[in-house]
């Protein structure tokens, strides 16, 4: 239909989707962000890269209790913790994404996750795995930086299983996770998510579709 009157092409930009696996919130600032894309579909053409951040780069193979987890990073009180998750499960709700709570007693390292999403990349199906990875920790309790889930996972998302064993096993692309992580670091990123427009226009948190969709009019109007 591009050849009728008043017609236009949609603009092309790139967004850069700074997250963690094992982030909540970045669940709620993905599933915001393409709702705005879908209402924005016939004016912008989105090209989205799923960017390496490790809340707990530190945190042991074991993982640790989510309750005491975050009351010692955060200093929550079980009363702001339970607020919290109710907060969220109902922004999951009203985005179509389920959080089990129950299902999540644990946090886990993600640095295995994040290279096996720099792979899917160059397979062009990170945006599957991404939403695969949400989907096994937040909705099935699973656990993130198990090889035995990860694989599963990566099935779910239409990769090759044997190559992410590969990939898993020989602890391909660490170097580049790191060298991603460190770059987005050392630019002020320091929560998440962090949406990133052309590469200059930066989105913090896991914002309302609306305030995705009103800074992406903004963005390509040139305001």
């Amino acid at each position: 239909m591009s050849d009728l009157p008043g017609s236009a092409t949609p603009t092309p930009i790139r967004i850069d989707f700074v997250s963690d696996v094992s982030c909540p919130w970045c669940v709620i600032g993905l599933k915001s962000l393409e709702q705005a894309l879908d209402k924005l579909r016939d004016t912008v053409q989105a090209d989205i890269h799923f960017q390496p951040f490790e809340l707990n780069a530190s945190m042991p193979p074991e993982g640790e209790d989510v309750g005491e987890h975050i009351a010692r990073k955060y200093g929550s009180t079980p009363e702001q913790m339970a607020q919290s998750r109710v907060a969220i499960r109902a922004r999951g709700e009203q985005l179509g994404f389920t959080f089990a709570m129950d299902k999540r007693g644990r946090i886990y390292n993600t640095f295995d996750a994040h290279r096996l999403l720099h792979w899917a990349g160059l397979q062009g199906r990170q945006k599957e795995l991404k939403m695969a990875l949400f989907d096994a920790y937040f909705t099935q309790g699973q656990d993130p930086s198990s090889h035995e889930v990860l694989l599963a996972v990566a099935g779910k998302a239409g990769l090759d299983t044997v190559k992410a064993a590969e990939v898993l096993a020989s602890g391909a692309y660490a170097d580049e996770v790191r060298a991603q992580e460190q770059f987005y670091q050392q630019n002020g990123i320091n929560s998440v998510p962090a949406v990133i427009i052309n590469e200059r226009h930066l989105i913090s948190g896991g914002q309302p579709p609306e305030v995705f969709e009103q800074a992406l009019r903004q963005f390509i109007s040139g305001g």
